[in-house]
């Protein structure tokens, strides 16, 4: 009995070294396949230090490069002196002046502004009675940045004092001195209770679509390629052009039936629904959707692998929401950051989202962004195009 034992001791212990020898010799040859793929080992290395440059650079939820609108209606040294100690704080541009309240009010809805503040003509002689008022109206679509813009002036506001009067009837008096605080009227447009949800919601669709998009095309021409038909694509009298965009046709319907679907579930569940026009929205999602899945098609035509298509188009995705503003506005990221985010589709598309949902605009408010959007996937499939001439030659 004890020979027996012994005799399956040393069976099970083979097979367990034949097993672990087995594991052995098929984790090396992974290992080299994976060693000699030098753009899959440098899309692997390169993410944590894109992650890196993103989240220790690029993000910051302090406001910065604040763009303002002054609509300055005393025209005196006090109200001129007011907009210099605001522009002092380091948070803002240079304001921009506008003729009229109208003016200043499209501009906010426009999202080219996200402070508009009104000095009205009685400012200086409101000083003097130590009552000023001056009104002061955020975008409110942007929950975080609208409260603490509204904060920092606000300080400006409180720490406001005016110079020593120099009209005075009795010179050998001493000079009477008015000061602050200037109380500051707010009002919030677009979104008045500041709820964060409607920030984040207004752009749901898009980067729904981005990932989408990006994620079922990228693997196009590299499944083609892997299942051995791409060669019998070839064959077919079509022109690169026509086969590129005949593979975007069914997600182009699969995308409007996402934006429908989010869209729906956005005004059901909490009650935030387009307060603009919904043909525009899908007139203007038209441009995204083809821009998006362009960047899917020319990742395709880089990859050579379905792993390799994976770990490029995260190079598209995860700076797409980063980046675009659809998690941190845009317009508080330093410059160099802001226009590489202005290459991706998602940029501008969650601006007509803002304001088409958030701010009620129309085509002439959107007519921009969807033209960059144009822009965008005409270059991206051109380029997919030129990588596609030399396989099918």
């Amino acid at each position: 009995m004890k020979q027996l034992d012994s005799a399956g001791d040393r069976q099970r212990a083979s097979g367990v070294r034949r097993f672990w020898s087995n594991v052995a010799a098929v984790a090396y040859k992974e290992s080299t396949v994976v060693r000699h793929d030098k753009a899959l080992l440098a899309t692997v290395f390169a993410q944590p230090v894109m992650m890196l440059l993103l989240f220790g650079l690029a993000l910051s939820n302090k406001p910065a490069n604040v763009p303002w609108l002054v609509l300055d209606e005393s025209q005196t040294a006090l109200s001129r002196r007011l907009v210099e100690e605001v522009s002092a704080t380091g948070y803002f541009l240079p304001p921009q002046s506008v003729a009229n309240y109208e003016e200043g009010r499209a501009m906010l809805k426009t999202g080219n502004a996200l402070a508009f503040l009104v000095i009205p003509s009685s400012f200086r002689r409101d000083v003097e009675r130590g009552q000023p008022q001056v009104q002061l109206m955020l975008d409110g679509a942007d929950p975080l940045s609208a409260a603490r813009v509204g904060g920092y002036v606000g300080q400006v506001a409180a720490a406001f004092q005016a110079r020593p009067n120099p009209v005075v009837e009795n010179r050998d008096a001493p000079p009477t001195a008015s000061s602050g605080p200037i109380d500051i009227r707010q009002r919030f447009w677009f979104n008045t209770t500041l709820r964060d949800r409607n920030f984040f919601l207004a752009a749901l669709a898009g980067m729904l679509l981005t990932n989408l998009c990006l994620s079922a095309t990228s693997l196009g021409l590299v499944g083609e390629r892997e299942n051995g038909t791409y060669e019998q694509m070839l064959s077919l009298p079509t022109s690169p052009l026509e086969l590129l965009i005949g593979k975007l046709v069914p997600y182009v319907g699969l995308s409007y039936i996402v934006l429908t679907f989010a869209t729906l579930a956005s005004g059901i569940a909490f009650g935030i629904w387009p307060r603009g026009n919904w043909i525009t929205l899908y007139l203007v999602t038209l441009p995204f959707i083809l821009a998006s899945l362009s960047i899917g098609i020319f990742v395709s035509t880089l990859a050579r692998t379905s792993a390799q298509a994976v770990f490029i188009t995260v190079f598209f995705i995860l700076p797409s929401f980063v980046l675009s503003g659809s998690m941190f506005p845009y317009q508080l990221m330093p410059h160099g950051v802001r226009e590489i985010g202005g290459l991706l589709p998602l940029r501008w598309y969650q601006i007509i989202l803002r304001c088409i949902v958030a701010r009620g605009g129309g085509w002439s408010e959107v007519a921009l962004p969807a033209l960059a959007l144009v822009t965008i996937f005409t270059v991206i499939i051109s380029a997919a195009r030129w990588r596609m001439k030399p396989r099918l030659g």
